[in-house]
This record gives C-alpha cells, sequence and structure tokens, in this order.
C-alpha cells in the first residue's frame, strides 16, 4: 500500500541495537525461542518451553505468577540477570535486520526495526481487529516492567521497490544467526549498519502505509505507553517485523474458538433453529475440506469436540439481519467472526466473550484437543480472503478480534529491543 501524502508521514523504520542470546551460553537458539506469547498453547506449551532451556524466552513473555504485579517484575529480574550473566547480549552499533523464514516451499522475508509511532488518524498503520482491554493492560505493565520490547509485531505494505532488493542482496550474504526451530522451519538473520543502505530503505519506507497483520493488542500497547510520556522519550517507537507482500506474501489463516463450558450436544441443538446442521465424515483434514466447500457459498462454520463433526451453513438470513448491527458496510457484516459473534455466541449460545467462556487457538488440532479435554465445543473457521481484510483496513473498519492469522509469524527471542539502549 502506498499514500498520496508527504513523505514524513509514512513508515519511519529506525536502526537500534538489537538484544540478543548469546550463542555459547544457551543450549541452542532453537531451545530459547518460542512463538508469539498469544499463540502458546497454554499450560502444556507453555511447560514444553519452560523445559527445553531454562532461558527460554518464554519465561519473559509469559512469566508465572498469580499476582500480575510480582510476574511482571519476576520477567524484569530474569531479563536483567541474563544481561548480566551474558545470556543475553546487545550489538555492537545499531541496524535494521533481514530476518528469513522458510517453511517448506513458503519463503518470507522481512525488516525488523523500531518504527514511529503515529496516531490513528494519521492512517499510517491500519488496523483490521478490535482488541481488549485486558490484554492491552497486561503486555503495557510487561513493557513497563521490562523496559524492553520483547517481540516485533508484524506488519504487512505493498512496496516492490528498493527495500526488496536490498532485502534479498543481504540475503545473499552470511547471516548472523541461523536456526530450525522445532515446528520444522528455518530462521536466519542479518544486520544492516551500513548509513547508506539505511537511507535508502527510509527514503523508499517513508511515503508508504501498512496492515497490523499480527499484533493488535502489543501495538495498542505501544501507543497506551507513548501517551503516557511527557516528551519525546524511546517509547515513541516499537519494535516491527515489516514484511513486503507484494515481494513475500504471507499466509492467512484462520483462528478457532473453543467453548469449555458449551458441550457439543448443546450447542449443536441450539443451532438446529438458525442453520443448517449436517453430519460430516472424519478424520480432521477431511472435514475441513467440506468446511471450505461450503465456506464458498455463504458462512459457514465445523462443531467438534465429541469425536464427530458437524457443519453448520446455510443460516437463516432473517435471523442475521436481526443479529448483526447495521452500522457496518456489508463486507463486514457477511464476515464469518460477525456471524458467529452476532448470531451464535451473543444471542442463540449465550457466551460471554470472556477467557474462561472463549479460548482462541491457530491450529485445529488444538482447537479440537482442548474443546475434547473440556468437554466443550470447537468452533472451527475458515480464512478470510486477505483482500477483504484490507478493503476493510481501508475503509476504517475493524473486523471482530482475532478474525484472521496471518504468517508465519515472527519467532520469539532471535532478537529483543530494550529501550536502554536507545
Amino acid at each position: 500500500m502506498t499514500t498520496s501524502g508527504p513523505a514524513p508521514h509514512g513508515l519511519r523504520l529506525a536502526p537500534f541495537r538489537g538484544l540478543r542470546y548469546v550463542p555459547e551460553r544457551v543450549g541452542s537458539l532453537a531451545a530459547v525461542t518460542s512463538p508469539p506469547y498469544d499463540v502458546v498453547v497454554r499450560p502444556d506449551g507453555q511447560r514444553h518451553l519452560e523445559t527445553a532451556d531454562p532461558h527460554n524466552v518464554v519465561r519473559l513473555i509469559l512469566p508465572h505468577n498469580a499476582d500480575p504485579t510480582s510476574r511482571h517484575r519476576q520477567a524484569a529480574t530474569a531479563l536483567d540477570r541474563w544481561q548480566r550473566e551474558g545470556v543475553l547480549a546487545p550489538d555492537p552499533e545499531p541496524g535494521l535486520y533481514v530476518y528469513e523464514q522458510r517453511d517448506g516451499d513458503h519463503l518470507q522475508r522481512g525488516l525488523i526495526g523500531v518504527l514511529r509511532l503515529t496516531p490513528p488518524q494519521e492512517r499510517v498503520v491500519l488496523p483490521h481487529e478490535d482488541v481488549m482491554p485486558g490484554p492491552v493492560a497486561d503486555r503495557a505493565a510487561l513493557m513497563r516492567a521490562t523496559g524492553a520490547n520483547l517481540e516485533p509485531l508484524l506488519l504487512a505494505y505493498q512496496g516492490g521497490g528498493t527495500v526488496a532488493e536490498i532485502v534479498d542482496r543481504t540475503a545473499d550474504t552470511e547471516p548472523l544467526l541461523a536456526t530450525t526451530t522445532e515446528d520444522g522451519i528455518h530462521h536466519k538473520l542479518w544486520s544492516i549498519t551500513d548509513p547508506g543502505t539505511l537511507a535508502a530503505i527510509d527514503a523508499d519506507l517513508s511515503p508508504r502505509q501498512a496492515l497490523i497483520a499480527d499484533g493488535h493488542h502489543r501495538w495498542a500497547t505501544y501507543l497506551r505507553l507513548q501517551a503516557e510520556q511527557s516528551g519525546p522519550s524511546p517509547w515513541d517507537h516499537g519494535l516491527v517485523l515489516l514484511v513486503d507482500t507484494a515481494h513475500y506474501p504471507l499466509r492467512v489463516r484462520a483462528i478457532h474458538r473453543v467453548l469449555p463450558q458449551l458441550p457439543v450436544p448443546d450447542a449443536v441443538e441450539a443451532a438446529r433453529h438458525a442453520f443448517r446442521v449436517t453430519d460430516v465424515d472424519g478424520p480432521l483434514p477431511v472435514a475441513l475440506d467440506a468446511l471450505a466447500a461450503a465456506a464458498a457459498e455463504g458462512n459457514a462454520f465445523l462443531l467438534a469436540g465429541d469425536g464427530r463433526f458437524r457443519l453448520l451453513d446455510r443460516p437463516d438470513p432473517l435471523q442475521i439481519d436481526r443479529s448483526v448491527p447495521h452500522d457496518r458496510p456489508r463486507e463486514w457484516r457477511q464476515l464469518d467472526a460477525t456471524v458467529l459473534h452476532s448470531l451464535l455466541l451473543d444471542d442463540i449460545w449465550q457466551v460471554p466473550d470472556v477467557p474462561e467462556h472463549i479460548s482462541y487457538l491457530h491450529t485445529t488440532e488444538s482447537a479440537v484437543e482442548q474443546a475434547e479435554r473440556h468437554g466443550g465445543t470447537a468452533v472451527l473457521m475458515h480464512p478470510v480472503d486477505e483482500a477483504v481484510v484490507r478493503e476493510l483496513a481501508r475503509q476504517g473498519v475493524t473486523m471482530p478480534r482475532k478474525s484472521t492469522s496471518f504468517g508465519p509469524k515472527p519467532a520469539s527471542g532471535l532478537v529483543m529491543r530494550s529501550l536502554e539502549l536507545g
């Protein structure tokens, strides 16, 4: 995406001194990385990461403690101790970081840096999902306590110019680090410190705008922390991974819901009043094919959790019209997430959108497993088309939260930002 406004009002990505693990002080770089905090499946996934290495970054992004203040102080203490012990060390000079992820045939490259924060009305960074105040408050408290941006959020823009050439040229050189995480994704990182190259990157990015692909709560946290300052400060920038999707298209996947307190039979029986309900064959990949076919024709959901699969499709248009608000564009009113939350969750199932009643999971397998464990219902979703996401963002219309999952997401722990380093 590009803007027609003057250059100073676009994307301004600044170099920084990255805080990185010292390979000789940890078991392996792969063992100290983690998925983003909101993708970690708790408690099993969190426990697995913690036992992979005593210095795994999950201890910083998801510290254990019932008391929030103690929890955030615990993360700050660990971050400080690991730096004093030489487990983490800053790079000698500021730079932008080229970051590559290779997942099978899918290759993604982008730039990690600290982005100048801009108010929403400038339309430089476009959100596409709503946020909840609880996670924003929690991330803000963690960032205040640690004085750090521990994991980059993911921004997408459409360029195809100078930056793309620089990124690819840099990726032909020897990387700072290379590792393969247990999910099979290969990660590489390079640093760009040359002043001329950094100036060329700035000139190419400065007229552009970006879409928040992943990290809406962290972006809202950045803006909150900036607003708390009385003048210019390090909080005027936030850590991001910026990907040119004209050159490296992102994957768009769905985020699924688990309703631990709603048994599948109850969910199915209630849904019959507004949807066609059909038993579909398993295993899970076969059932997901049935969901994809139905989603091509309109709103559709796949329910699981009791060893069977039920497809909900062909919703009653009159009930949708009564349940879905009329103050948004047609594209928003037709979203699966809109229909799910307005018609099914709010009106039919009457499930409140709070953590004890709804969990959000990024893989179908983990959603089904969690539903079966709790005797609840997994609601499996079909991905939203990226063009719809971009169009709503351009209109300034936010989607229901957790509507999309862009990726691959940056691994947490490869490079962090301490505000003390400038």
